[in-house]
């Protein structure tokens, strides 16, 4: 790590077991997940006189590139968040989640729904018709290909949606979806 870890105890006294737990939990998700550059924990005792309550952690972890990840909620219903060691693991629990979620999201290995390929009807038959893709190729679609029985409802310059596959003559479109206003009816 570029810079030292930092704890901020609120509302209780700093304890050098609780800063080394915090420090062994950051030194964890460094090694497992590789460089971290900067890290902040505030570590939040129960409020009132009584000091009956929940313990909040809060984690923030500064990643290269300027990244970030943090885990600001504790949760409210969980009574076991009383204990200081189980509100301090829990928390980190919650940060490795997160830590691995953007480290694949990093590393590409999340992948992020496609959107079908979209077109724009140029040609229409009795059975049959014609649509331009985004890249500019024709592809051929037969009526049984669109969706909800919406081929009689179709104009050319419509936008669709569509499923591209090779058919014996080129490209065709196995679907055809309608976008827009007439995609309900």
């Amino acid at each position: 790590m570029q810079t030292p870890v930092q704890i901020d105890f609120q509302g209780t006294k700093p304890s050098p077991a609780l800063r080394d737990n915090i420090e062994r939990h950051v030194s964890g998700l460094e090694d497992r997940f590789g460089r971290i550059t900067a890290c902040r924990v505030v570590l939040k005792a129960p409020g009132g006189h009584h000091r009956i309550g929940l313990f909040e952690v809060n984690i923030h972890l500064t990643l290269p590139d300027g990244r970030h990840v943090e885990v600001t909620r504790t949760p409210q219903a969980d009574e076991r968040q009383t204990d200081v060691e189980f509100a301090i693991a829990d928390a980190f629990k919650r940060a490795r989640r997160k830590l691995q979620d953007r480290v694949r999201r990093m590393q590409g290995q999340v992948k992020t729904p496609e959107r079908p390929p979209s077109g724009t009807v140029t040609k229409l038959g009795d059975e049959f018709g014609f649509l331009e893709a985004a890249d500019g190729h024709e592809v051929y679609f037969h009526r049984r290909s669109v969706l909800n029985d919406a081929f009689p409802r179709l104009k050319i310059g419509e936008q669709v949606t569509f499923v591209e596959e090779l058919g014996e003559k080129g490209p065709q479109a196995s679907t055809v979806k309608l976008q827009g206003k007439h995609r309900l009816r």
